[in-house]
C-alpha cells in the first residue's frame, strides 16, 4: 500500500499539470481560432484566406511532437528559451487553433445566408451581423466538435512529456525507472486519465443539451 500511495500522489502531481495544459492550450485555441476563422470568412481579402489556409494545413499535417520540439528545442538553440509546461501550452494551443478554425468554419457554413441580409436590412451594421447574430449561432453548432476536441487535447497532453512537462505520463515513466512497477504504475494512470475524461464528457453533453434549446 506505501507504494501505492507514492505512486498515486506523484501522479496527482502531474494530473494538474495535464489539467493546467489542457485548459490553458484550449484558450489559446478556441479564442486564436475563433479570430482565425473570423478573419477567413469575413474579411474579403484574398492574402487572408490564402494566409489562414496556409496557417491550418499547416499545423494540422504536420505531427504535434514536431511542432513541441521545434518550440522547445528549436527555439532554444536559437537562444528563445520557452519552459516546458509555456512551451507545451503554446504548442498544443496553436495547433489547436487550426482545428477550431475549421470547426467554426463549419458553423458559418451551416448557417441560412439570408440572416445576414435580413440583419442589414434592420440597420445592423456588418460587424453587428457578425458578432451578435451570425457568431453565437455558429458557437452552438461548433460546441459538439469542440467538446470532442476538448477531450482529445486532454488525452493528447501525454506527448508533452517528450519536452520534460512533468504531466501524468513524464510522472509515470519516471517512476517505472526507478522502481520497477510497470503494470501498476500505469494502470493508475490510465483511472487517473479516466476519471478526468468522464466529467468533462458530461459537461460537453450538458453545454450541447443547453445550448441546443430553441433550436429548429
Amino acid at each position: 500500500m506505501d507504494i501505492f500511495w507514492t505512486i498515486l500522489i506523484g501522479l496527482l502531481t502531474g494530473a494538474g499539470i495535464t489539467v493546467i495544459v489542457t485548459i490553458s492550450a484550449l484558450f489559446v485555441a478556441v479564442i486564436l481560432g475563433l479570430a482565425l476563422a473570423l478573419l477567413r470568412e469575413f474579411s474579403g481579402k484574398a492574402w487572408i484566406r490564402v494566409a489562414v489556409d496556409a496557417y491550418c494545413e499547416l499545423f494540422r499535417n504536420i505531427p504535434a511532437l514536431t511542432h513541441l520540439f521545434i518550440i522547445y528545442f528549436g527555439l532554444a538553440s536559437l537562444g528563445l528559451r520557452i519552459a516546458s509546461v509555456p512551451a507545451a501550452i503554446l504548442g498544443l494551443g496553436l495547433i489547436g487553433a487550426a482545428i477550431a478554425c475549421d470547426i467554426y468554419r463549419g458553423g458559418y457554413a451551416s448557417l441560412k445566408r439570408g440572416q445576414t441580409e435580413a440583419a442589414l436590412a434592420v440597420g445592423l451594421t456588418p460587424w453587428q451581423t457578425i458578432m451578435l447574430i451570425l457568431t453565437p449561432q455558429a458557437l452552438r453548432v461548433s460546441l459538439p466538435p469542440l467538446g470532442n476536441y476538448a477531450l482529445q487535447l486532454m488525452k493528447d497532453t501525454s506527448i508533452v512529456s517528450a519536452i520534460a512537462a512533468p504531466e501524468i505520463m513524464f510522472q509515470a515513466r519516471s517512476m517505472v525507472t526507478s522502481s520497477f512497477q510497470t503494470t501498476l504504475i500505469y494502470a493508475t494512470a490510465a483511472v487517473i486519465y479516466l476519471v478526468l475524461s468522464l466529467p468533462l464528457a458530461v459537461l460537453v453533453r450538458r453545454l450541447e443539451t443547453h445550448f441546443g434549446q430553441g433550436r429548429a
